[in-house]
């Protein structure tokens, strides 16, 4: 197939890649557009996750309110003003807002989960009358999986997308950093429901 400036121009806007790069991954690609567009999203992905340890202090304050019945107000943070600023930046942290109140996530990540929340959940699961059946060695795979699967929708991160179910929330901001090239963290949130009290 031959490579396009039409093919480069949108590789170019749906990554945030130069027109060089771009027309680099498309001539590697043999013109196929979705294996170019597959090779550029590793290849951000992965300079997005060497990103995830700079720092990130700038940022906006976002909120989001539902029918009047829920509201949701968060941080999400950047390394500069200068991308705090752009549209697709606050774009983001709206999506973010937006995601939280429909999908009533309690943690942004992993790390927020305390380990006495952990061991009294694991307690609870190793107590099942199912698990009396089983092995000692299964036991232990088998909470453990189910530890993983009680958390995963209660954390921000591992949640799938709300406005593409294809990716979870923290493939989608992996794909922001890429785009921006800066460090973007969800620092925190606060969810209220009407007549919901914590």
């Amino acid at each position: 197939m031959a490579v396009t400036i039409e093919d480069i121009k949108k590789l170019k806007e749906l990554t945030g890649v130069g027109l060089t790069d771009a027309k680099q991954a498309l001539t590697e690609a043999d013109g196929d557009f979705d294996k170019a567009l597959e090779a550029m999203r590793k290849k951000g992905l992965t300079k997005a996750e060497k990103k995830g340890d700079r720092e990130a202090r700038a940022g906006v304050i976002d909120s989001y309110v539902h029918d009047g019945r829920i509201g949701v107000i968060v941080e999400v943070n950047c390394e500069t003003d200068f991308v705090a600023r752009l549209d697709d930046f606050k774009t983001l942290a709206h999506q973010i807002a937006m995601q939280i109140a429909a999908m009533n996530p309690i943690y942004v990540s992993e790390d927020d989960i305390s380990d006495e929340e952990k061991s009294r959940v694991k307690a609870e699961l190793m107590a099942s009358d199912a698990l009396a059946s089983k092995p000692e060695d299964m036991r232990e795979k088998i909470v453990e999986g189910q530890l993983s699967k009680h958390f995963a929708d209660q954390i921000l991160m591992s949640q799938s997308y709300i406005l593409d179910d294809s990716k979870t929330v923290a493939d989608h901001i992996k794909e922001q950093i890429a785009k921006s090239g800066e460090n973007i963290v969800v620092r925190q949130f606060k969810r209220i429901e009407l007549g919901v009290s914590e």
